[in-house]
């Protein structure tokens, strides 16, 4: 395994979170608040450390698909810590756990937290709470890809072990300028969200914290209800880039690069649009009874949706209160998730696709047992490895849901809690129901409750598998080998 270039991008990731921890430092200048010292403090750390890590560049710049996994995981896991630290050094989480449960679940994208007073946090916290979105609805990876430069042509593997779904490709020749058109994208689009807010009146730093939890499909508030106070106009704007955000980012490259009936026809964003369309009808008539008027019932139905589906988790009403119909509606969302390749979790548009295409294929060589058919996705066969790392995808996932419901159950809450904790952590949702629903939180639960959720947090937003070769012995057995050999040798 190649050690030294794990160590070098580490480094890096280090120093751009270094960088980074100014901005809310800059904000609590902006707001004259105290705690943006220990902003400055950790960003220092950072920088040091970063800085003695890449000092020396390793000789081997070329990594696989083991190393890039292993990589992206250990930068998740490292930024996460980091980031917790001015949270808990300067109290405003006094508990450590609590304080890294509420950055994982940033970073994430999640939106899940366990502060029952959002509001009483200084303004560089809550800054740093929803930019912690922004950073990581993209992926710190991709950012380093498109601004550091690294040789090698193995680099791909690094925004394979990153990037949401079940396969990943170039938008360009070299994955150094795919990085950058995806962040200019992604950089744009949240632009034009803030001066929409802006336009509805709502204040710049509303606009700016909103934006960066939209865009990364997060969801950490800056107010206790969320989204409940702001106009219908402000829904609305949110709303919509909370689905534009859940499109394949491929789908805008091919609207501004291509044609836009390219981009129309991608089978991934049809189906989409089809789920969501089908999701806010169902839940439109199912509570327009308890609206006062149709736009307002039609108002919450597409805002609720359009936060579940793309996993980010505002609310603009308290869910849990509708029928069992709409809840349920919204909790299978929950898990379809996103598009791939776009900033939302969940499982995936596409893989359901894939899955579905599979049953069907099945079905089929039962009737016609000698019919040979590719399973084909906007008109391309799907290769066998797709198929099979898709089936291997969601068995994973089934076990790991299955055994942090078990773990969390513990805690003596009701199923219903404890089923939607699991799966809007392991979805990077946020709101669940009951005891987890829009107006609770998340820290009533235990210290092993909540680092079982952190742990489905970071293997949802990784994928799984990225998080889960880190206790796999042979994924080490290499470095330890290589030591070993040398400590001898020596």
């Amino acid at each position: 395994m190649n050690s030294s270039i794990i160590r070098f991008i580490l480094g890096n990731v280090l120093k751009i979170e270094g960088l980074l921890l100014f901005l809310p430092a800059i904000v609590s200048g902006i707001y004259l608040e105290h705690e943006g010292f220990y902003y400055v403090s950790v960003a220092a750390v950072c920088l040091i450390l970063g800085f003695l890590m890449t000092r020396k560049p390793p000789k081997n710049q070329v990594f696989y698909l083991k190393e890039g996994c292993i990589t992206t995981a250990l930068s998740w896991i490292l930024l996460s810590f980091f980031g917790c630290l001015p949270f808990y050094l300067s109290g405003e989480i006094p508990s450590f756990t609590d304080a890294l449960f509420e950055t994982i679940s940033g970073f994430t994208t999640t939106g899940a937290s366990i502060l029952s007073d959002v509001e009483a946090l200084s303004h560089c916290a809550l800054f740093w709470r929803s930019f912690t979105h922004w950073i990581g609805g993209m992926g710190v990876l991709v950012f380093l890809l498109a601004v550091i430069p690294l040789s090698g042509g193995s680099h791909i593997n690094l925004m394979r072990a990153e990037s949401p779904g079940p396969s990943v490709g170039k938008l360009v020749p070299k994955i150094r300028y795919t990085a950058r058109i995806l962040y200019l994208i992604y950089f744009a689009m949240t632009i034009l969200e803030v001066i929409f807010l802006l336009a509805g009146k709502m204040p710049l730093f509303d606009a700016l914290t909103t934006s960066f939890g939209t865009a990364g499909t997060g969801g950490f508030g800056i107010k206790n209800d969320s989204f409940v106070s702001y106009s219908p106009y402000l829904q609305w704007v949110v709303t919509i880039f909370m689905i534009l955000f859940g499109v394949n980012f491929n789908a805008y490259y091919l609207a501004l690069f291509g044609t836009l009936k390219k981009a129309l026809c991608i089978e991934e964003v049809r189906a989409y649009f089809m789920i969501i369309l089908a999701s806010i009808g169902i839940i439109f008539l199912n509570i327009l009874h308890t609206c006062n008027g149709i736009f307002e019932a039609l108002t919450h139905a597409a805002f609720q949706v359009g936060s579940i589906i793309t996993t980010t988790g505002f609310s603009s009403a308290d869910f849990d209160l509708w029928p069992q119909a709409s809840k349920t509606i919204l909790v299978l969302l929950m898990f379809i998730g996103a598009c791939a390749g776009s900033t939302g979790g969940g499982i995936k548009v596409s893989r359901f696709i894939l899955l579905i295409k599979t049953i069907v294929k099945e079905l089929n060589s039962y009737i016609h047992p000698k019919i040979i058919k590719k399973i084909k996705m906007d008109d391309k066969p799907v290769e066998h490895d797709v198929l099979r790392s898709t089936n291997v995808y969601f068995i994973t996932f089934m076990i790991l849901f299955s055994a942090s419901v078990f773990l969390v159950s513990f805690d003596n809450n009701g199923f219903t809690t404890n089923f939607t904790a699991v799966a809007a952590t392991i979805n990077n949702i946020g709101p669940g129901l009951e005891l987890v629903g829009p107006t609770q939180n998340f820290g009533h639960f235990s210290i092993l409750s909540k680092y079982v959720l952190m742990f489905d947090m970071l293997a949802g937003r990784l994928e799984l598998f990225p998080l889960l070769i880190l206790f796999h012995p042979a994924a080490w057995k290499d470095l330890f080998t290589k030591r070993f050999s040398q400590r001898n040798h020596g």
